[in-house]
């Protein structure tokens, strides 16, 4: 609700709106308290405008009391007031002040405000109330808002409601950048909103509330909120396992089939993307951020099907009406699809955590073209290492292949072509270390016969030692698993035990976003048409086996 300047003829409020805002604060049940706190010989146009609203304020309701007080006075330094103009509502309550006067767009905060402490209630939505609930730590948020801003009053309000929510450990400032320039330049807050917690960067921009109160939670912006339930038990046509590309991709595709489907993940959404730091050439994108292509998918995943994160699976059942065990709930579904991922093997090498995406790289489809001209190492002598090295080498990288024992592990006629490639092999050699402060810049290497270490100038450290599928639920599930330790699947994603599937980079193949999308979206269409048309029922079955294909 824009609020007219205190200098423009006539009222404050136009009389539609004063009418409206008379009916509103004469439902309230209760008094708002409001200090203001002012110094006439300092900002005095700002002090006026603040002083003239709120007593417009209150002729309009006998609801909102107000009181002023001088900077100078014992109330102000009780409450450690040090700028002017400086509003504080419900000052023996939740405290939250206004640093600043609320004119412009800003009045729609101010009128908020107000209807909230009428009613002692922050009217927060249960999900998010349930998150505020989680925050066990005290909370002093800033938010910096502009009168010119029609997206503040927003953000200032879903601040309001975690100090009405949660006064016992939110503690909150909106602070008017126009009236309060050093303070806003002290942190940065040149666009608006931006919202601190604890004088960390939450959020910049409006939130939704369940975002800001995810927000303010883990004290770092988030972009995606997951829905919580209390369900013990849920019932459903499809449970996958694994929020990654091709458990995502495999949700959207069963619902999109009719199938109610329910992902469950343990850790973070998105898999090895998340993590990733750049992902390049995935379809639509030359470059993207792992982690914007994640809340992406995510986001799309999330108008279709259900999300349990932070919850492992036990345990699967088999049969007609299969139950999954999370660590917090069951489900009764008619199949699983089981996406949980492999992981890419690591050295251990010290330097090797801190400097991945910055040198050290596990995919060179992925990262290899940016290291054209430059130099670099791949760490392995299998397969895919080799692969990975003349990859490399044909895009123009001057790339040396380091491994630890004194003949590949690779197939014949790819040693040949390393060979005839004229790539250099550094044998019996293991990496001991990885250097380098924002990047890759060395290496040190240990010859394991002689023992000598070396030092090795370099831009980037591929490793390709192999992976490590998520196969323990699979194990104890009872699946055929390929030489390599993959899921052993036919070209539908089934899996030896009936109703069970797989999908996704637990399967081996190609390492790839699209790769892992593309089986997800089948396994997700070979379980819809299995469920319509079983076609166990015209086959000899021995419990609940199946012959795989």
């Amino acid at each position: 609700m824009p609020v007219k300047k205190p200098n423009e003829q006539g009222s404050i409020f136009g009389s539609e709106v004063e009418k409206n805002l008379r009916d509103a604060f004469g439902a309230l049940p209760n008094r708002v308290q409001v200090y203001l706190f002012s110094e006439k010989n300092n900002n005095d146009v700002l002090n006026q405008a603040a002083r003239d609203l709120l007593k417009a304020f209150g002729k309009i309701s006998g609801k909102i009391e107000f009181r002023e007080f001088d900077l100078g006075s014992h109330e102000a330094k009780k409450r450690n007031v040090h700028v002017t103009p400086t509003l504080i509502f419900d000052p023996d309550g939740c405290g939250i002040r206004y640093l600043g006067v609320p004119f412009g767009e800003e009045g729609r905060t101010l009128v908020g405000l107000i209807l909230l402490l009428g009613y002692k209630t922050s009217h927060m939505g249960e999900q998010a109330a349930k998150v505020m609930q989680k925050i066990d730590s005290r909370r002093e948020v800033k938010v910096f808002v502009s009168p010119t801003c029609p997206y503040c009053p927003d953000q200032a309000l879903n601040a309001v409601k975690a100090a009405i929510e949660r006064p016992d450990i939110v503690s909150l400032e909106i602070v008017d950048i126009q009236s309060n320039p050093e303070l806003a330049n002290r942190y940065s807050a040149f666009s608006v909103p931006q919202t601190f917690a604890n004088e960390v960067l939450i959020a910049h921009g409006a939130q939704t509330e369940e975002l800001f109160v995810s927000s303010l939670q883990k004290l770092e912006q988030q972009t995606v909120f997951i829905p919580e339930t209390e369900a013990e038990l849920v019932e459903n046509d499809v449970v996958i396992v694994g929020g990654g590309p091709a458990g995502l991709a495999a949700g959207i595709y069963t619902v999109r089939s009719g199938l109610k489907t329910a992902v469950i993940e343990r850790g973070a959404l998105g898999g090895q993307v998340a993590t990733t730091p750049i992902v390049e050439n995935y379809p639509g994108f030359t470059r993207v951020p792992g982690k914007t292509l994640v809340d992406i998918v995510v986001s799309h995943a999330l108008e279709y099907v259900q999300i349990f994160q932070g919850e492992e699976v036990m345990s699967v059942t088999p049969g007609e009406r299969i139950e999954v065990a999370t660590s917090r709930r069951r489900f009764y579904t008619r199949a699983v699809i089981l996406a949980t991922g492999a992981k890419y093997k690591r050295l251990e090498a010290p330097g090797e955590t801190r400097l991945m995406g910055r040198g050290v790289s596990y995919c060179a489809t992925c990262d290899g073209p940016i290291f054209k001209g430059r130099r670099v190492i791949v760490v392995g002598g299998g397969n895919s290492a080799v692969t990975e090295a003349i990859y490399m080498h044909n895009l123009g990288v001057d790339v040396t292949l380091v491994h630890r024992r004194d003949t590949l592990r690779a197939q014949e006629h790819l040693a040949k072509i390393i060979s005839s490639s004229n790539i250099p092999v550094l044998w019996n050699t293991e990496v001991v270390e990885i250097k380098g402060t924002e990047r890759v810049t060395e290496v040190l290497i240990r010859n394991s016969k002689t023992g000598v270490i070396d030092s090795l100038a370099l831009d980037g450290v591929f490793v390709a030692v192999g992976y490590e599928p998520s196969v323990d639920l699979a194990r104890k599930l009872g699946l055929e698993l390929t030489e390599d330790g993959f899921i052993r699947h036919d070209r539908r994603h089934r899996t030896n035990v009936r109703g069970i599937y797989s999908a996704g980079d637990v399967e081996g193949g190609f390492k790839q976003i699209v790769t892992a999308m593309g089986q997800g979206t089948e396994a997700a269409l070979s379980v819809f048409e299995d469920l319509v048309h079983p076609y166990w029922q015209d086959e000899p079955v021995k419990g609940t086996r199946l012959q795989t294909v």
